[in-house]
């Protein structure tokens, strides 16, 4: 079956309806073991050309599709960004804490760059609003089932973030190989798994989420 091609009509519709800007808002490596979550962010307005061209929800591409098409994602967007809460924090304050935390920091280096962020109107995939719970000052956020397949915002901020922390893994792989965290990204993958029954845990896993003994 051919994957959903993602469109801007509904960033078009929310900007139709007086929205200045849209940001697009995704979430990767949330069920990891290992590694930071990161939450990606494009905006987006009415100056904004044609999505590129095969730009998908990151789970929908190969690793050399999604290498190839986060430096478009990147330039097509008004302005990204990727915001991470390392492994620590996902133990100290949980998960949904950290996807707002890492959000807060993404929408703060949206803020540096330039971006409005104060005025803008947040699209956030799935069906709950855990940013607005980390911030100060309430933003509009909008949440919608699927946005990362059906949004092109969303999609392009899925691309952005998967790339960004799947870079982050592959180089704490030279440094501890054993974990083979170049091949599962920090994910609870079979070879993983043995060698911390082997080798233990790191300061890199989610020690809260492993079995008592790691």
């Amino acid at each position: 079956m051919t994957p959903v091609s993602p469109t801007l009509d509904y960033e078009l519709e929310l900007l139709g309806s007086g929205a200045v800007t849209v940001i697009g808002v995704d979430e990767v490596g949330r069920g990891a073991i290992a590694g930071p979550v990161a939450v990606g962010m494009c905006v987006v307005d009415a100056t904004v050309g044609p999505l590129p061209e095969g730009i998908r929800d990151s789970k929908l591409l190969s690793e050399k599709r999604r290498e190839q098409l986060a430096p478009l994602a990147r330039s097509w967007a008004v302005w990204s960004a990727v915001g991470l809460a390392a492994p620590a924090e996902v133990d100290e304050l949980g998960i949904i804490a950290c996807l707002g935390l890492a959000g807060k920091r993404a929408l703060l280096q949206l803020h540096e760059a330039g971006a409005h962020v104060s005025s803008a109107t947040i699209l956030l995939d799935g069906n709950h609003d855990w940013l607005n719970p980390a911030l100060a000052s309430p933003l509009r956020v909008v949440t919608r089932v699927k946005a990362d397949r059906d949004c092109g915002s969303v999609a392009a901020a899925s691309v952005i973030a998967k790339v960004h922390r799947d870079r982050i893994m592959i180089a704490e792989h030279e440094r501890l190989p054993h974990y083979d965290w170049a091949g599962n990204k920090g994910y609870g993958s079979s070879s993983h798994l043995a060698a911390i029954a082997e080798l233990g845990s790191t300061e890199l896993h989610r020690r809260s989420w492993l079995a008592p003994t790691t």
